[in-house]
């Protein structure tokens, strides 16, 4: 018989309309909604449309048969099956033969047969299947809905594997077997008796109760999946979180742990979303090492308005032996051994940035770094303003700001500066670019203790001021020639000069050093007016800047390069040793990058000595492959340690560590083939040969499963010990939670 659609008229079409809007919201779709989220409830005046082969209305017996190909849908849900009779007497819909229902959110419900009544508040199906959001699947021999709020089933098989296509009689990677199961749409959670966990169809592990959050529940309190493992600080250890959801904008989770080795610890966190920003605090409490301690960690940022925000990041804790043991620092080979906080008001304009802040640091250690030598920046202000091109094409930037840090054993340091620069770029007839800049540092001082680290001046008091102005000329003549078959080559003569009045050694004792305590001279700073990374101490003195910059692109191919070197008017004797920059001529630095293919890239840095082309230093990187098969090599080698330099005062005398040199080399690398994803790498001390630290992880994850073993390992000694080892597995199962076990 021919299909046909039928329209609303007459009794016929207000009984069937009664029936398609009890379908629409009754227990079929509840059913379905533990799996994700469904849309709300259909209403009776919403409209309805329906199709089927044949309608029939039986007037003596009150009944309302659709039959053949019959489809109802409404507010976005779709009901099929093969015959669907209403009484109207009872109130009981009868839905037969190939049920199907499909949801607006992707899920798709399949019943034998199906009883509604009370307006489809309960319900009786039978031979269950249902396929859900996040490739959930479920089968059951039958169902009932009471009131509702509850869906009970019976013999209830779950699982969001995948049957083998070639042999789909094989039992899943791993599926749950319940007696029954209880889904409690009141409470959001879905409850089974009697379930068993198999993989591959073999039991793995039984629960006479246990029960998960429905999809359809974005937070839902309980216990959540434990973790348990093995420490050699701290011994085996158990821990089972809580996660409790306190309201719709803040949750909390509690992990007590017991240990075999140490005492018991709890860690907790409580988490708040605002409209305006959020909130994080985590704490923990514990017994180690015959002594109560305890950590906290907690975040925030808040808006003020569309143009300022404040937030702050307070941490603390009572000794690193207990972070690091029983792994508070929250990521795996991260060691702590210095904690910072800050406080902070910080506002955006167009261009233009504001921050006032505060500053203060915890040492965790007393082997490398004391508490009373590490400062406190009490307040800190800056600013930064960049504008748009004057009438003379020029664009001046102005950085300003001030900082007080306080020390117990060292100096104490209160400084105001203002930076500005004003660039005005132009291009030759011949190509030739120019660029004129006109910059100048300023601050003034106010210290105490100056004897102290980290300055060791021969004064205790300074309040003094200065300001280094300087101009530069900036030129670059690019030369390129297109060869075809032989690609493109590019030549380019780069120069600078710089005039300005001389900044010598006596600003050593003039004036602390806060951010200048690093120096590092490469083709990164090789043009520029200071090579510091600060203010504090200033390169002055007029110079010239030169190098060579050379590219060629050939079919996928591209080399490029660059050397240089600069040339002072006055030595600097006063800067550190191996800086390369005391000389009235610098060392020699570049840089040479090699890409002949897209999965092949190297470039290799250096420093040589000018009188002698001897290397100082040498880094070298390497990545090799495509994004799914990739190795990295890492190598660096220097005369020397600049990290030593400010231990002492003046130049390191013979024998400081400033002198050992560093000598390094790191390996690294991916893979990742179908589920499987493997990531490794290691770093050694040439110098000392010996190990650094490895690390691999393996990852094998496909539509329903995830396993994922991490692996640290430690050489160095840190805080006294003799390295350390970390052996971290998690099963994850989807839809249902994750287990963990590790071995620090």
């Amino acid at each position: 018989m021919k299909r046909r659609p039928r329209r609303a008229g007459g009794s016929l079409t207000l009984l069937a309309l009664l029936l398609l809007c009890m379908l629409a919201t009754g227990t079929a779709t509840a059913q379905l909604s533990q799996f994700g989220a469904g849309p709300s409830p259909a209403t009776r005046n919403q409209p309805v449309g329906f199709m089927a082969d044949t309608v029939e209305y039986q007037q003596n017996n009150q009944l309302v048969i659709a039959r053949g190909h019959v489809e109802a849908w409404q507010n976005g849900t779709v009901l099929r099956a093969d015959r669907v009779t209403f009484n109207r007497r009872t109130g009981i819909a009868t839905a037969t033969g190939h049920i199907t229902l499909f949801e607006p959110g992707g899920q798709v419900l399949f019943a034998d047969a199906a009883e509604l009544t009370q307006n489809m508040r309960d319900a009786v199906l039978t031979g269950l299947r249902a396929r859900l959001a996040q490739n959930g699947k479920l089968a059951a021999n039958g169902g009932r809905r009471t009131n509702g709020v509850l869906n009970s089933l019976s013999r209830v098989v779950y699982s969001t594997c995948n049957l083998c296509k070639k042999h789909p009689e094989r039992p899943p990677l791993w599926q749950i077997h319940a007696a029954t199961a209880t889904e409690d749409l009141q409470h959001q959670r879905m409850e089974y008796y009697g379930a068993e966990m198999q993989m591959y169809g073999i039991p793995v592990a039984y629960f006479p109760y246990f029960w998960t959050p429905l999809p359809t529940s974005k937070r839902t309190s309980g216990l959540l999946m434990p973790s348990l493992g093995t420490s050699t600080h701290i011994g085996a250890f158990f821990a089972q979180p809580y996660y409790w959801v306190i309201d719709d904008q803040s949750d909390a989770t509690f992990t007590p742990m017991l240990t075999t080795q140490a005492g018991p610890q709890l860690d907790a966190e409580y988490r708040r979303r605002f409209n305006f920003g959020y909130l994080t605090l985590n704490g923990s409490l514990g017994y180690f090492e015959n002594s109560p301690q305890a950590t906290i960690y907690s975040n925030g940022i808040f808006d003020i308005d569309p143009t300022w925000r404040a937030g702050f990041s307070i941490n603390r804790a009572t000794s690193e032996d207990y972070v690091n043991d029983f792994h508070l620092s929250h990521d795996l080979g991260n060691y702590a051994t210095v904690l910072t906080s800050n406080i902070y008001l910080e506002g955006f304009g167009e261009g233009a940035y504001s921050r006032l802040d505060t500053k203060f640091y915890q040492s965790l250690t007393t082997l490398t770094v004391a508490q009373n030598e590490l400062p406190v920046v009490l307040p800190r202000y800056q600013y930064s303003y960049v504008g748009q091109p004057d009438s003379l094409g020029g664009v001046l930037s102005i950085d300003t700001g001030m900082f007080n840090v306080i020390r117990d054993d060292g100096t104490d340091t209160r400084r105001a500066d203002l930076i500005g620069e004003w660039d005005r770029p132009f291009t030759g007839d011949l190509g030739d670019l120019w660029t004129v800049k006109l910059h100048v540092d300023s601050a003034a001082y106010d210290a105490s203790q100056m004897n102290e680290q980290p300055n060791f001046a021969d004064v205790s008091q300074v309040s003094d001021a200065r300001a280094l102005p300087q101009a530069a000329l900036d030129f670059r003549w690019p030369f390129e020639r297109d060869s075809g078959a032989w690609g493109t080559q590019l030549i380019e003569p780069m120069a600078e000069i710089i005039v300005g009045p001389n900044e010598g050694g006596s600003q050593l004792n003039k004036y602390p050093n806060e951010d200048s305590l690093d120096l590092s001279f490469s083709d990164a700073n090789l043009f520029g007016f200071n090579r510091f990374g600060g203010i504090d101490r200033l390169q002055g003195g007029s110079r010239v800047n030169v190098a060579l910059h050379g590219a060629w692109y050939l079919a996928g191919t591209a080399l490029d390069g660059l050397i240089g070197q600069s040339y002072n008017s006055t030595r600097s004797p006063w800067l550190p040793s191996y800086s390369g920059l005391q000389d009235n001529v610098s060392d020699v630095v570049g840089r040479l990058s090699f890409t002949p293919t897209g999965w092949l890239d190297t470039t290799y840095r250096f420093q040589l000595d000018h009188r002698n082309l001897a290397v100082r230093v040498s880094d070298a990187t390497a990545s090799i492959g495509p994004s799914n098969y990739h190795l990295t090599a890492g190598y660096i080698y220097s005369t020397y340690d600049p990290y030593y330099y400010y231990l002492q005062a003046g130049t390191p005398p013979a024998g400081s560590l400033y002198y050992t040199p560093r000598n390094e080399i790191t390996l690294g690398g991916n893979a990742s083939w179908g589920p499987y994803r493997v990531d490794a790498g290691a770093r050694r001390d040439l110098v000392d040969n010996q190990m650094v630290s490895v690390n691999a992880d393996a990852t094998y994850e496909n539509e329903c499963f995830i396993v994922a073993l991490r692996y640290y390992r430690r050489y160095t000694s840190l805080n006294g010990d003799s390295g350390s080892t970390t052996l971290l597995i998690q099963l994850t199962f989807k839809t249902i939670g994750q287990f963990g076990f590790s071995a620090l």
